[in-house]
C-alpha cells in the first residue's frame, strides 16, 4: 500500500518526537503492508512554521536513519498545508510542496480546520483550479461543519476537491459518527484515496491494513486496491 499522509518526520510537528519513534512508526507501517510512505508534516502559519528547507533537511536525516535500520520502507516528502491566504503566495514563490500529480495537475494536501469550513475556502479552491493545482482535502470526515451539514461534502466535491479519508476513521478510531460519515462517503464514491495520517504508534497508529479490509469487504478488492494502491501510487509517480 502507498500511504500519502503521515507525520513521521521527527521533531517538526505534532507527530514523531524522536528518530526512535519515527523508526518504530516506519516498522509499524511495514508490518501493516505499507511499502511507500509520503512524509507530510504540517505547514500551519504560527503553529508549525515549516518550510521546504526545514522539511527537506529533516527528511534527508531521517532517510539516512531509515536506511541504516534496514526497514524495507521507501519514503518521499511533501506537506499538509493548512488552508491559508498564504497559499497563493507560496505557489508564486515556488515554496509550496506538492504531493505529486493527478490528471496533469499538481496535488496539494490542503487541510481544513477541524472546527469549520472557513470563509474564503471556495475562492482558494477556485484559484487553485485556475492555476493547475488539485486540492486534496485530508480527513473531511472529521470536520464539524461536515458533521452538521453532510451536504458540504457535495459542495466541496462540486468545487473540484478530491478527498483523502483517514484509515482510522473507517475502523472507528475516531468514534461511530466519524465512521458513519466515512462509510457514507465510500458508498457515494467520494473517497479518492485512504491514508494513515499516523502521528505515533499507539494513539494515532497506522490503521491501513484494517481499513483496507473494511473497504474490500464493503465494496470489493478492486475498490480497495484503487484507494490504497493505484490512485496514490499514480499520484506520487510509483509504478503499481
Amino acid at each position: 500500500m502507498i500511504d500519502v499522509h503521515s507525520h513521521i518526520l521527527p521533531g517538526i510537528d505534532d507527530g514523531a518526537r524522536s528518530v526512535e519513534m519515527a523508526l518504530a512508526m516506519a516498522q509499524q507501517a511495514v508490518d501493516v503492508g505499507v511499502t511507500h510512505m509520503v512524509c507530510t508534516p504540517h505547514i500551519h502559519c504560527g503553529t508549525f512554521d515549516n518550510t521546504r528547507d526545514t522539511i527537506s533537511k529533516t527528511f534527508e536525516s531521517f532517510q539516512s536513519a531509515l536506511k541504516q535500520s534496514e526497514i524495507p520502507l521507501t519514503i518521499s516528502w511533501a506537506a499538509e498545508i493548512r488552508l491559508s491566504e498564504m497559499v497563493p503566495v507560496w505557489v508564486r514563490k515556488g515554496e509550496l510542496p506538492f504531493l505529486g500529480q493527478l490528471n496533469g495537475k499538481n496535488v496539494v494536501l490542503l487541510e481544513l480546520p477541524h472546527s469549520h469550513i472557513p470563509a474564503g475556502t471556495e475562492q482558494l479552491v477556485r484559484w487553485c483550479s485556475a492555476n493547475n493545482i488539485q486540492p486534496l482535502i485530508p480527513h473531511p470526515e472529521r470536520n464539524r461543519d461536515v458533521w452538521q451539514r453532510p451536504e458540504k461534502v457535495n459542495w466541496l466535491r462540486n468545487l473540484g476537491c478530491k478527498f483523502q479519508v483517514t484509515a482510522g476513521a473507517l475502523t472507528g478510531r475516531f468514534g461511530e459518527h466519524v465512521q458513519d460519515i466515512s462509510i457514507s462517503m465510500l458508498e457515494a464514491g467520494f473517497i479518492d484515496m485512504v491514508a494513515s495520517d499516523t502521528h505515533d504508534t499507539k494513539r494515532r497508529p497506522n490503521d491501513m491494513k484494517d481499513a483496507y479490509e473494511i473497504v474490500a469487504n464493503k465494496q470489493s478488492e478492486e475498490s480497495a486496491n484503487t484507494l490504497f494502491r493505484i490512485t496514490p501510487g499514480r499520484m506520487v509517480g510509483l509504478a503499481i
